[in-house]
């Protein structure tokens, strides 16, 4: 018998917390022993527990932990297809390969996430205009299924199974290994252009004409301003810098960056320290710290798209009772109206957003990955009530209402009865779903509580 402890878990939002048995096993066998000693009970997988709400959460029943299932299995140099267990970080392929002139294809705002876990979200980052999302880059992966059987799958091989898994939260199984592909890079620092935008349509404008010039872009925005000032933002847009454009002394060391020591969080805040006086302050002072406009700006890859992970469990900034990050998609059609919407409400009832980040979507195939075109917004919010979860509640029919939908890669309390508008493909996917896990072996808290297993 495979053992385990059964113990607290909980996202990265640290909201809701529940009881699990987790499970950690140090290989593939492991994990099929585990699959075939629990085969009629709910197990889902989990990497390092950095999706936020409770999509890797299974009260009162099993998690299965990939964090010794971290090795390289493979290189090729010359096409820069990485292999490697579904628990290896995104870390230590930055820490491996950037040295070596190889970054990653896609990468969300932090750098601790699984394979497996940036396979089962589909992640996006600031270039999905121009890039898309995770799965796109992913070559193949191997697939621990239900019945105990390893099935390859590519976008061409086990395509329906490929597509049912990329962006399906870890319910067809559970990913040993994947294929990815790296691109190549001359540096590791970014050239960043900064331009401060008066208002929303200022901002949207200037994604529109400009974002396509860029590899990567990304705006701060102010979720707290209101009036003529609604949507006031600070765009980033960046691009993998030459060896030409560095500064003389970081040319003799194109790959390398200063360390930063590690600084943590070491108690949760009290559960006021986050509110709508201490947002706005940051955020006047935020906006205000950047000049209207500065281009070639000089900065290394993790300052860059990893702010956030300079310090240890910021989580604890949100106090004992955690956060939501709330993120929706709008479609281009009514993206304007809809995030007008949005920050209204959220500025009337002064909901109070620490982060508050706003990027443009390119395309995108898989049946439930959360991008589409039009722009997202993403933000994170502390847990202060039922109050809070009725205006989201409201929010979510805004959402409905303009055509998009809500990233379940972050969610904790989306009703079931949006899923099928917001997921025009989920019958697609729970077709799939049942064919493959016709007993739904695999399922999570999250699974049952959207509706996509049953409860």
């Amino acid at each position: 018998m495979t053992t385990f402890k059964t113990m607290s878990v909980t996202g990265w939002g640290r909201y809701p917390v529940v009881s699990s048995d987790v499970f950690r096993p140090d290989g593939p066998r492991a994990v099929r022993e585990i699959l075939g000693e629990r085969h009629h009970a709910a197990l889902i997988a989990r990497g390092y527990g950095r999706s936020y709400g409770d999509a890797a959460l299974n009260t009162d029943r099993g998690v299965i932990s990939g964090e010794k299932l971290d090795r390289f299995l493979n290189f090729d140099e010359r096409t820069g297809v990485l292999t490697a267990e579904a628990g290896v970080r995104l870390k230590e392929i930055l820490d491996v390969f950037v040295p070596r002139g190889w970054f990653l294809p896609v990468t969300p705002g932090t750098k601790f996430v699984s394979l497996g876990g940036a396979l089962a979200c589909d992640i996006h980052g600031k270039n999905h205009h121009r890039d898309e999302s995770f799965s796109r880059h992913v070559e193949w992966f191997d697939l621990l299924v239900a019945s105990g059987e390893v099935i390859r799958c590519s976008k061409t091989e086990n395509a329906d199974l490929f597509w049912a898994t990329a962006g399906g939260m870890g319910l067809t199984g559970i990913v040993l290994a994947v294929a990815l592909k790296l691109q190549p890079i001359e540096t590791a620092y970014i050239s960043v252009d900064y331009v401060r935008t008066r208002d929303l349509d200022e901002t949207l404008e200037l994604c529109e004409s400009g974002d396509e010039r860029y590899h990567y872009s990304v705006c701060w925005i102010d979720c707290l301003a209101s009036g003529t000032s609604l949507g006031r933002s600070v765009l980033m847009r960046g691009e993998h810098a030459r060896p030409d454009q560095l500064p003389k002394k970081l040319q003799k060391h194109l790959f390398e960056i200063p360390h930063k020591p590690d600084v943590t969080v070491p108690f949760s805040f009290p559960n006021f320290a986050i509110n709508p006086l201490s947002v706005k302050a940051f955020n006047f002072g935020f906006y205000h710290k950047h000049p209207k406009e500065k281009t070639g700006v000089i900065t290394n890859y993790d300052s860059y798209f990893y702010p956030l992970d300079s310090v240890l469990e910021w989580n604890r900034v949100y106090g004992a009772r955690g956060f939501l990050q709330y993120q929706p998609v709008f479609p281009p059609e009514t993206s304007r109206s809809a995030l007008i919407k949005t920050l209204e409400v959220l500025s009337k009832n002064k909901v109070a957003s620490f982060l508050a980040v706003l990027k443009r979507f390119g395309p995108q195939e898989g049946l439930l990955s959360f991008p589409m075109p039009g722009y997202t917004l993403a933000l994170d919010i502390p847990v202060t009530g039922p109050g809070l979860f009725k205006i989201l509640d409201e929010l979510d029919e805004l959402v409905v209402a303009s055509g998009g939908r809500i990233y379940l890669g972050k969610d904790a309390r989306v009703r079931p009865e949006h899923m099928p508008a917001m997921y025009p493909k989920l019958a697609e996917w729970k077709r799939i779903k049942h064919d493959i896990d016709p007993e739904n072996v695999f399922s999570s808290d999250l699974s049952r509580r959207v509706g996509l297993t049953e409860r």
